[in-house]
């Protein structure tokens, strides 16, 4: 499959790097590299090795079209997140050279984005600090690490389940060009390095926000672009979904270990992420995260462990059965089907959960309810969670 959007010209410099453990073996001197956009090559001492068309991905992100790796069967794309904003973060207008012209006091950096551009690109990266962790336009290192720490916890692309689209590089803008780039801010500068990840994606197709193609704006397309063109692939692909995003909603079972030293417990949680833009799904409908760097580990007491699964389940609940509901909506638009929407997510959800270690359905009269387990087989740490009323 070669993945389509809006095309995104990135010049590739050389950069050190680290890399994925898992990956560390492979031959990948080639991701030895940033991957920037032209309105930089100015601030640049050296000239770029080379050039690539991407497609664009969210503010700061994009997706080379063609796959570069298979995994487990699935193809999976190269994604590069950090390349520069296309826009302003405190108005409407483009991010572009003379905008960050007005951004810096030094000369020289003023005489470097005065210089013609090779090309029109309204893409800039910037030395403001964002998201209390990044620049602008850009990735930190610290964010960049924590996706990187948690992609090395993963089967490759499963961590018990939860599928991720694992970071393979942590890549470092050169340091003179980093430098200048740390001079164009607003208001406040980011201290710290500045980097871009290279991960493996299997598709550009959110939920509902950060890309053109999602779910909740554009089904059809998603049913053609993957090849859904019989009832039996769309419940298939529903059925994906569903056994997926049920991993997502308990990740924190899934992770949960205890420590008998200070009798608590630790598992995987999120934080400033969401279902509905910080993943994508694959063609089979496997839903993969991407934005790692809102995944970290948290620590409780075993009175607090029952009220945080519940809590998880419930923070991404709505993102994952509006996801259903729109594929549901289109299956039976495209090929008919029984009107008994109950019904058919009770088989649905059946079959998804027929051999998931952690999570079992359990009938208790008219409800369906999941019974969320744990890593640690604990039974009095188990949660009953309605999901059904019949």
């Amino acid at each position: 499959m070669r993945l389509a959007g809006t095309p995104v010209e990135l010049d590739a410099y050389p950069a050190t790097s680290l890399t994925h453990r898992s990956f560390a073996a492979m031959d990948l001197g080639r991701l030895d590299v940033v991957f920037l956009p032209p309105s930089l090559r100015p601030l640049s001492d050296e000239a770029p090795r080379e050039r690539h068309t991407f497609v664009e991905d969210d503010n700061r992100g994009a997706i080379a079209p063609d796959p570069i790796a298979t995994i487990d069967g699935r193809e999976y794309f190269l994604s590069v997140k950090g390349i520069g904003s296309a826009v302003d973060p405190y108005s409407t207008r483009p991010l572009d050279r003379p905008t960050a012209f007005g951004l810096t006091d030094d000369p020289d950096l003023r005489e470097r984005l005065a210089r013609p551009p090779p090309d029109p690109d309204p893409r800039m990266i910037t030395g403001e600090l964002w998201l209390r962790g990044s620049p602008y336009g850009g990735q930190g290192l610290e964010h960049a690490t924590t996706a990187l720490r948690i992609s090395e916890r993963a089967d490759l692309t499963s961590i018990h389940g939860f599928r991720i689209a694992p970071v393979v590089k942590v890549c470092f803008l050169p340091p003179a060009l980093e430098a200048r780039v740390r001079q164009i801010f607003w208001y406040r500068q980011y201290p710290g390095r500045i980097v871009q990840e290279l991960r493996l994606v299997p598709s550009n197709v959110r939920i509902y926000f950060h890309a053109r193609t999602t779910v909740g704006t554009s089904v059809q397309y998603v049913f053609d672009r993957f090849g859904i063109d019989r009832s039996a692939a769309a419940v298939a692909f529903e059925t994906n979904l569903v056994r997926s995003s049920v991993a997502l909603l308990t990740l924190f079972a899934r992770t949960l270990v205890h420590d008998p030293v200070r009798d608590r417990y630790a598992g995987l949680d999120f934080h400033d992420v969401w279902l509905d833009k910080d993943a994508v799904i694959a063609p089979d409908g496997e839903v993969h995260f991407v934005d790692l760097e809102g995944i970290e580990e948290v620590a409780l007491d075993a009175a607090d462990v029952r009220e945080k699964i519940e809590d998880q389940v419930y923070r991404s609940l709505y993102e994952f059965v509006f996801a259903y509901e729109q594929i549901e909506q289109e299956r039976v638009r495209r090929f008919g089907g029984p009107a008994d929407r109950r019904g058919h997510f009770e088989r649905i959800l059946t079959e998804a959960l027929r051999d998931d270690p952690f999570v079992r359905l359990r009938r208790d009269g008219p409800h369906l309810a999941m019974e969320v387990r744990n890593r640690c087989a604990n039974e009095n740490l188990y949660l009953a969670f309605r999901m059904l009323d019949r």
